[in-house]
């Protein structure tokens, strides 16, 4: 009887080991551990001064007028570019180059009537032989012509070429005026006092003291 008492529980013991696998691990949960927060609050100064800065006005931007006069004049609407007006950019290109384009059409014109006038003083051929009435007056007047037109372009372009450094150091002066609200340019309506004539759209300048 011993004998069968100690064979069962044998038995029952290596079946209970043979449930238990070597891959059964025991799960174990990390919880965090709680902590303090040693974040040092704020002192009144630094809200003060946050707070300062916060409500500050924006910067605004200034520009030099000799920064913008030298720009111009080194390229022609580099200056504008500078001042952040970036439309006049076209405007002063095109009034620039069509000034040299005028200019460089008139010089080519009286090279021509030049050479021809030269080669009928001399009773030579030129390109202007085959046109009946060409007389060395006529070809004179026409290079007279060409020369004076040459001129005006030049003139033209060089004023133009000069606004646009004017434009760009003004510009660039009154920056700050524009952004003064103390001065104003807008649009008004202006009537006439003695009822004469209509009332004329206009712009009024103020200015508060």
């Amino acid at each position: 009887m011993q004998r069968l008492t100690s064979l069962f529980l044998i038995l029952f013991s290596i079946q209970i080991f043979a449930q238990i696998g070597p891959k059964d691990t025991i799960r174990v949960e990390n919880y965090p551990k709680d902590s303090v927060s040693t974040k040092r609050a704020p002192s009144d100064i630094e809200v003060l001064s946050d707070l300062k800065e916060a409500n500050a006005p924006a910067k605004e931007m200034k520009f030099n007028p000799t920064k913008a006069g030298l720009y111009s004049a080194i390229l022609p609407g580099l200056g504008q570019y500078y001042n952040r007006k970036y439309w006049k950019i076209p405007i002063v290109w095109g009034a620039i180059g069509t000034g040299v384009g005028v200019t460089l059409w008139n010089q080519r014109q009286y090279n021509r009537y030049r050479e021809a006038f030269i080669a009928q003083l001399n009773g030579q051929q030129h390109e202007f032989s085959d046109i009946p009435g060409v007389t060395k007056e006529a070809l004179g007047r026409t290079q007279d012509r060409a020369k004076r037109q040459r001129d005006y372009a030049i003139a033209i372009t060089s004023l133009v070429y000069i606004l646009n450094i004017v434009d760009a150091v003004v510009d660039a002066h009154l920056y700050e005026g524009r952004k003064d609200p103390d001065l104003a340019l807008k649009p008004t309506i202006i009537f006439d006092e003695f009822g004469k004539t209509n009332s004329k759209a206009g712009l009024s300048l103020s200015y508060n003291f």
